[in-house]
């Protein structure tokens, strides 16, 4: 009997996964290539996570990460996350990042200068990641010096790193968008 949950759920980027357990909210998946791979994605850190039904705290996290890829500003900020196993520096990292509104944007020097040390960014874009909360963890939101679209790890790579941050606002739609 495992203590984890899991669900796959259908976005606009497509199928998305969660795995949640008593202490909140696990890992979060993107889009991966199959269901398998998303379901392997999440039992990383959720190991032996069955699918079930969510229950009402998940329910409204899938129902506002589907409305976000529709392009509607969520702040997904209340879920309650399960920081167990995670280190000190990332769980800072990840606090600080939760921080960060839709519609705004921050270096990761920003967030190593807020750490103490701006020689700590790159260490910083190692800790995001490994960001176990993707989306909810926002990082998507802290860019390059030059506000350039580095170190986003998830399907889609820096193309969708862009798109989220045109649909919470940080970024103006350019002229390939469609209106």
């Amino acid at each position: 009997m495992t203590d984890y949950s899991l669900i796959l759920f259908d976005t606009a980027l497509g199928r998305c996964g969660l795995a949640w357990g008593p202490a909140g909210l696990r890992a979060v998946s993107f889009p991966e290539a199959s269901d398998g791979e998303t379901r392997a994605r999440l039992r990383r850190r959720a190991p032996g996570a069955v699918e079930a039904e969510p229950s009402p705290e998940i329910a409204r996290l899938v129902e506002d990460i589907a409305a976000l890829f529709e392009g509607e500003k969520r702040d997904l900020s209340y879920a309650k996350l399960d920081l167990d196993g995670l280190g000190d520096f990332e769980q800072a990292v990840y606090a600080l990042s939760l921080d960060i509104k839709p519609g705004e944007a921050k270096t990761y020097g920003d967030l190593a200068k807020a750490l103490g040390d701006v020689a700590q960014s790159r260490r910083v874009g190692q800790a995001l990641g490994r960001n176990p909360f993707p989306i909810i963890v926002p990082c998507h939101r802290i860019v390059g010096a030059s506000g350039a679209m580095t170190g986003f790890s998830a399907p889609g790579g820096a193309e969708l790193k862009r798109k989220l941050l045109k649909i919470e606002g940080a970024l103006a739609p350019d002229l390939f968008d469609a209106p």
